[in-house]
């Protein structure tokens, strides 16, 4: 495997912060609202953007 340089790591580390934080709104949002349609199309951009955490994550080996 390639090593990763500092430079790649900080954008890493920086999508995983974005990537977890968007997550971890999505699914906050789809607790508060009324709307089941809304609610379920949250979860699932919930789900996608933890999908990219996980893959962002291996890259680094966690």
């Amino acid at each position: 495997m390639t090593e990763i340089t500092s430079k790649e790591l900080e954008l890493i580390s920086d999508a995983l912060t974005a990537e977890g934080l968007l997550c971890k709104k999505a699914r906050a949002y789809s607790k508060t609202v009324t709307d089941v349609d809304l609610a379920s199309t949250l979860m699932k951009i919930a789900d996608e953007h933890e999908q990219r955490y996980s893959a962002l994550l291996a890259l680094i080996g966690g």
